[in-house]
């Protein structure tokens, strides 16, 4: 035991103290918020408003077109003929026709452009159209416009999940978000995590540095206090984006927060009305996208999501990085790892697949079961727990887990006392097998 605690203490201090290690530890959360937020503003700062003349024979639609950020529309009062002689001198981007009996033939409305216009505008301009001449038969038909807004109701239902302990608040969004976030992060860390494994075997192999390793610990010990070197380097890593994480949000919802503060003070003295009341009620009414994500966040049970995460991802990591030690320890060469690679590779891309269907019905047939076999259980039943799962369902799916990466970490170490010292000997799936069953 002291042997494997000497292996897997260098294995994770040799990584830890890496320089790519701390930085992408301490950059990994600011880089992904920096990239959200430069899309973000890369997104606003490129609107280009787009500016389109309207031609109404019918003159009902004067007005009726709405300007935003991105389309201005004007009303010239004109015949389409003299329109189109003055369209570029006038600097619009598109013309749109609009024929007396639109009422009657809707499929005559054109739209002109020196170039083809985006499936966007044409979309808003043929939904303003539609809409409006929905409204004009409806008022022909009896039916005011007051009608029709009161007919509009925007129904925003709370949702209670119900259990033996009582009724608590849920939110269906977060439940979604957060289970898919979780299944893929445990997807990509296995990936990233077990090649780590695969290419520090290969690396003491090709340079021979085994051989001198092997003759003071068993090739059994060597493997397993790898993988959990770099499993606990892995946990490291997760920890401390965590907490960048959860001080960055808090820091976001902050400024966010004196923001909105700062807007509805500077409104109030425009406005003439006593500035603490105007933030109060600003505050009051106004949303906060990121306090709205908090709030939505604690309705889940946090603690037990966290704590599932980790043995998951414990578990899937130790189940696929015994294999992909294996196939290390099995090859000379980093192209010799592909045929090897597949056969590994398919039981956790299959449950990526899988956790989309359990998205959508996390308590059906198909999620129970790749939420039960342990090839596929890290992800999907990742995406469930989030939901709410049954106690026994959850523990039926560890003690497999468990039993899975008992199975797997056997046959890895069969193939790895056999293989960490074989060389030029090209290697197959039936010379694998034979290692396996190789007497000690």
């Amino acid at each position: 035991m002291h042997t494997i605690f000497l292996i897997i203490k260098r294995e994770y201090l040799v990584r830890v103290r890496k320089k790519s290690f701390i930085v992408m530890t301490i950059l990994g959360p600011v880089l992904i918020f920096g990239f959200y937020a430069i899309i973000g503003w890369a997104a606003v700062s490129s609107i280009n408003q787009k500016k389109i003349a309207v031609v109404d024979e019918s003159g009902r639609f004067s007005g009726k077109f709405k300007n935003d950020d991105e389309t201005l529309f004007s009303y010239p009062k004109t015949s389409l003929a003299s329109a189109k002689k003055a369209f570029v001198k006038q600097g619009y981007d598109a013309l749109v026709f609009i024929p007396k009996d639109v009422i009657e033939y809707p499929k005559t409305v054109q739209i002109f452009a020196e170039k083809s216009v985006s499936l966007a505008l044409q979309s808003n301009i043929e939904r303003a159209i539609s809409k409006e001449i929905e409204t004009i038969k409806l008022e022909q038909a009896g039916i005011t416009q007051r009608i029709i807004e009161d007919a509009k109701v925007n129904v925003d239902a709370q949702t209670i999940s119900m259990s033996e302990t009582g009724e608590k608040s849920s939110n269906g969004i977060a439940t979604t978000i957060i289970s898919g976030f979780c299944a893929l992060l445990i997807y990509i860390s296995v990936l990233i995590y077990g090649t780590q494994v695969m290419r520090g075997v290969m690396e003491e192999k090709t340079n021979r540095i085994v051989e001198v390793i092997i003759s003071s610990v068993k090739p059994f010990q060597l493997m397993l206090g790898k993988i959990i070197g770099v499993a606990l380097v892995g946990l490291t890593q997760f920890m401390l984006w965590i907490i960048l994480t959860t001080g960055l949000i808090t820091v976001g919802s902050s400024v966010m927060g004196q923001k909105e503060t700062a807007q509805s003070a500077m409104t109030a003295r425009m406005n003439g009305m006593p500035g603490q009341q105007e933030v109060q009620r600003k505050m009051a009414t106004a949303k906060n996208p990121v306090a709205d994500v908090m709030k939505a966040i604690e309705t889940l049970n946090i603690s037990m999501i966290v704590a599932c995460f980790l043995f998951y991802f414990l578990g899937g990591y130790l189940l696929y990085s015994a294999l992909f030690g294996a196939v290390g320890a099995a090859v000379d060469s980093e192209t010799e790892t592909q045929q090897f690679m597949f056969p590994i590779m398919m039981p956790i891309i299959a449950a990526i697949a899988f956790a989309q269907i359990a998205v959508r019905d996390p308590d059906g047939p198909l999620a129970f079961w790749t939420s039960i076999i342990p090839f596929t259980s890290p992800v999907v039943m990742m995406v469930r727990i989030p939901f709410g799962v049954p106690g026994w369902q959850l523990a039926l799916s560890m003690v497999l887990l468990v039993v899975g990466f008992v199975g797997t970490t056997w046959i890895a170490a069969r193939i790895y006392r056999v293989g960490i010292l074989m060389y030029g000997k090209k290697t197959s799936f039936r010379e694998l097998s034979k290692w396996v069953f190789y007497k000690d």
